[in-house]
């Protein structure tokens, strides 16, 4: 079992190059959905706000069906269970998306951690320590974070 999801995990997310098309956007989508996930457990509190801000932005984000964005979660959680770093998916991204790209995966994290009207210190660390994984620089950060609290308090 520690085997195959090794395969899996090098297959996916450590030679991307050798994959096709649709396996490099599966990366892209797991490395993404993997991080939301994170922002979720940050605070070590299971919030419904939250949880249903990750289906929202994974849907709107990739154009997925609802049952294609529950089993992305469910393989989300998976990695994340077995992840000891946040480097194995910020690196799929870092290589992949432009800056722009980049910025609209720190807005997404910034919902999650804005979903439940309440930014606890760890989800902040989290979301900052992915931008500095990305290379995303912190006045882009903090731009981002003031867009995202100026929507969700409209």
């Amino acid at each position: 079992m520690l085997k195959q999801l090794r395969e899996l995990f090098n297959k996916t997310l450590i030679n991307p190059d050798q994959e096709d098309a649709p396996g490099r956007e599966h990366a892209l989508r797991l490395a993404t959905a993997t991080l939301l996930i994170e922002i979720v457990r940050a605070d070590y509190e299971e919030d419904v706000r939250e949880t249903e801000a990750v289906i929202r932005q994974l849907q709107a984000h990739f154009d997925l069906t609802e049952e294609e964005t529950l089993l992305l979660i469910k393989e989300a959680e998976q990695k994340a269970d077995h992840s000891v770093s946040l480097q194995d998916f910020t690196r799929v991204l870092h290589e992949r998306l432009s800056e722009a790209e980049k910025h609209t995966v720190i807005e997404m994290l910034w919902r999650i951690a804005l979903a439940d009207d309440h930014l606890d210190k760890h989800e902040d660390h989290v979301v900052r320590k992915v931008a500095g994984l990305l290379y995303v620089t912190h006045s882009d950060l903090i731009r981002i974070r003031n867009a995202v609290k100026a929507t969700q308090t409209d």
